[in-house]
């Protein structure tokens, strides 16, 4: 057995079901997430009318699911050099569901990309699939031992962020992934977008059972407006992955409860008429300097 096979199993203790699943999960990525969104596909368009599915899918959510990050909160993922360990149930304050929820970052400077699962099964462009990320020694050593019909490849700190700078031109935000099936902590971050990310797809067909049901935890901040420097070029609403800007004629209005604050209008807006800001009504935001200050295990 590969030792990074070992360090996968130790990471789910004497859950070996678990661990089977992680092992599983990986090997078959592309049937495994192809099944699951024509699942909830099919549920959606079909059942929606079948209120007893909603606590199934509120289940399936709270055990596979992620936190949107705004690209400062990502950068500073990608410039730590330390081991960082916040595990307490506190943490839901940042990642507000039941069972995965573990900030743990072991040896981050260790990255590895490889292409992406829902990327590849709903069609994406081929300059686009190589986008998912593992920062980690443990788990970038996993992808890499077993992923090479992934394409999995290790890259530096840098180029991780460059790689991500040039998806969020393209219009994908950024998520990192909390899956109970591996382990339940951080250390996947994806380069998603809204058409083809199996995640934000599943929470868009599981509100048509229940609107409050989420995959995705927002990144905890909102958005300000400032009308003087506000051009109506429409970037910002070209750009949102949820569709919570509009313009009404030159009045620009924006829906701050169902804003994730992906931070991806701010940096399309030419004319600095957009900031982020930290909404205290929100999720805690997921940046490092916060972890470290409130919730590591140090404190």
């Amino acid at each position: 057995m590969k030792e990074s096979t070992r360090w996968m199993f130790q990471k789910h203790g004497w859950r070996a079901d678990r661990a089977i699943h992680n092992y599983i999960y990986f090997v078959y990525y592309y049937p495994y997430v192809k099944t699951l969104y024509h699942a909830l596909k099919f549920l959606s368009e079909y059942l929606f009318w079948f209120k007893p599915f909603s606590p199934v899918l509120r289940t399936a959510l709270g055990r596979y699911h992620s936190k949107v990050l705004s690209f400062g909160d990502t950068e500073k993922i990608f410039t730590i050099n330390e081991d960082l360990s916040a595990v307490s149930s506190k943490n839901k304050k940042i990642v507000p569901f039941r069972h995965a929820y573990k900030i743990l970052f072991q040896e981050p400077e260790f990255i590895a990309v490889m292409d992406c699962p829902c990327k590849k099964a709903l069609g994406a462009e081929d300059r686009d699939i190589n986008s998912c990320l593992a920062v980690g020694k443990k788990l970038a050593s996993f992808w890499l031992d077993h992923g090479e019909k992934y394409h999995a490849r290790r890259i530096s700190q840098s180029e991780a962020i460059d790689l991500i700078r040039e998806f969020r031109k393209r219009g994908h935000l950024t998520q990192a992934f909390f899956k109970v099936a591996t382990g339940g902590s951080t250390g996947v971050i994806c380069n998603c977008h809204p058409d083809t990310c199996v995640s934000l797809k599943a929470t868009e067909f599981a509100r048509r059972f229940n609107r409050d049901l989420t995959m995705n935890a927002d990144a905890g901040y909102a958005v300000r407006h400032d009308d003087g420097k506000c051009r109506a070029c429409g970037a910002c609403i070209e750009v949102c992955p949820v569709d919570v800007l509009e313009l009404d004629g030159k009045e620009w209005k924006f829906d701050r409860q169902r804003c994730l604050g992906c931070e991806l209008c701010v940096e399309h807006c030419e004319n600095g008429a957009l900031t982020l800001y930290r909404d205290t009504e929100k999720p805690v935001p997921l940046d490092i300097d916060i972890i470290k200050n409130d919730y590591s295990e140090r404190n």
